[in-house]
């Protein structure tokens, strides 16, 4: 009984490290969001409900599509240049 505790406790430790690994570069207002070429574009600021984001950017309000965004080192990141951000508006 100690063992199957035991194993059930490791792989709830690994399902939460995985989860929160995953986690890191998620989409929330605030975070930096980073271009292609590893450029900073600025932070996010506001998420919509399909997971795409909206930041400032030269004075203007962009929508970045969700299926460009993803996580690069930890890092929420864009497949897009600064200029394909900046073509969006």
């Amino acid at each position: 009984m100690k063992k199957s505790c035991l194993a059930a406790l490791v792989c709830t430790l690994v399902t939460l490290t995985a989860a929160a690994q995953e986690g890191d570069a998620s989409a929330v207002k605030g975070r930096m969001l980073i271009a292609a070429n590893g450029a900073r574009l600025g932070q996010v600021f506001r998420v919509a409900a399909d997971g795409s984001v909206q930041m400032i950017i030269a004075g203007k309000l962009v929508t970045i599509p969700a299926a460009t965004l993803s996580s690069v080192d930890g890092k929420l990141t864009t497949t897009l240049s600064k200029n394909e951000v900046l073509a969006l508006h």
